[in-house]
């Protein structure tokens, strides 16, 4: 089965300037731009040796001491990678030219109100902005999409990502302490991904939990998204899996009328170093019986993924790509049903003594 899946590259070449040096500009930004052959022209951050040690690995020409002057020296068709928290956004995004191209890690801000703000400041100055929401770059999401649209495994109706595993938190101390941490930062993916299937969902049942021994605001969660009846949407993340590596699980899954397709996410166990992804399809032979056969894919979420969304701005910038597919306008939907979220987990469900 050919199955195009990899990101089709930019027809030009558009330096990148990154804005932040943290520990995913070093395994995931940098790694990715360097397979994709993007020239990467400048780096700042506020800790201005981390900027330098991250030149010097990488070979970045240009250290920035701040945002004003990356933008001062910055090339007219420069793209800018903004790889800090949410809580900076519109600082930086107040800095940056008018009509300039900008990749923006995701959460897009820490709640809706923030998120709109941001959607505001872009409109107003013109700005070419996306939300750096990998997954949907993924391989293995990107060959599941070619499949469903190929119509090879029918009409979609079930839709579910589990993800059953011992996160590492202390890994990332800016966001360990969030009030908002799992739905916000993590399954935040998960929401955006679905919606790239299927739309925006009419409604949400969320509850997210804390687990007793840590002081993390929440660590595992349970999403219904609701769509029509026949289609069951289901997100379902236990980052607490502390019992060793034999039942823990990482997947999405699709089934169709005609057909399934199941992938492993492997980065997500055994964290930091992964497993190896796995993509599956299920459809019937002669006899009608359905068997599971694996189809190679080359690259991971991470650092493949990310060649993805840079791609697509850069695309979308120049005229090559008609859509530019995370941006902000449309992630505004996906903080909405991450807002719906929290309000579902807030309000909890009926209430027996009430019947």
């Amino acid at each position: 089965m050919n199955i195009p899946y990899k990101p089709l590259l930019p027809e030009t070449q558009q330096p990148i300037i990154i804005i932040g040096a943290s520990g995913i500009v070093k395994d995931a930004h940098l790694p990715a731009y360097e397979m994709a052959g993007f020239t990467v022209f400048g780096i700042t951050n506020r800790t201005l040796s981390k900027a330098q040690d991250m030149a010097k690995q990488f070979g970045i020409p240009n250290v920035f001491e701040n945002v004003a002057e990356a933008v001062k020296n910055a090339p007219s068709n420069a793209v800018y990678d903004i790889t800090v928290l949410p809580d900076q956004y519109i600082e930086i995004l107040e800095q940056l030219p008018d009509g300039a191209a900008v990749l923006i890690q995701k959460p897009m801000g820490n709640d809706l109100a923030q998120a709109r703000e941001i959607v505001a400041v872009c409109e107003r100055k013109k700005l070419v902005a996306a939300i750096n929401f990998q997954l949907r770059f993924t391989s293995f999401v990107s060959a599941a999409r070619h499949i469903i649209n190929q119509g090879i495994i029918g009409d979609l109706y079930d839709l579910e990502v589990k993800v059953t595993v011992n996160t590492p938190w202390e890994l990332f101390p800016l966001i360990k302490e969030h009030p908002r941490l799992e739905i916000l930062f993590h399954s935040v993916h998960y929401i955006d991904c679905i919606r790239s299937f299927l739309g925006n969902p009419k409604g949400v049942y969320a509850k997210t939990s804390h687990h007793p021994l840590k002081k993390l605001s929440s660590c595992r969660s349970s999403i219904i998204l609701n769509y029509d009846e026949a289609m069951r949407v289901v997100i379902n993340t236990n980052h607490d899996h502390h019992f060793g590596p034999k039942h823990e699980e990482s997947y999405i899954k699709w089934e169709g009328t005609k057909g399934a397709i199941k992938a492993k996410m492997g980065l997500l166990m055994n964290y930091p170093d992964g497993m190896p992804d796995e993509f599956e399809i299920a459809l019937p032979n002669d006899d009608g019986a359905f068997e599971w056969k694996k189809i190679e894919l080359e690259g991971s979420w991470f650092p493949e993924a990310f060649i993805g969304t840079m791609s697509n701005l850069m695309r979308f910038k120049e005229g090559s790509d008609d859509k530019l597919l995370a941006s902000v306008q449309d992630v505004l939907d996906t903080m909405k049903v991450v807002e719906a979220c929290y309000i579902s987990n807030k309000n909890g469900g009926v209430s027996i003594d009430e019947l």
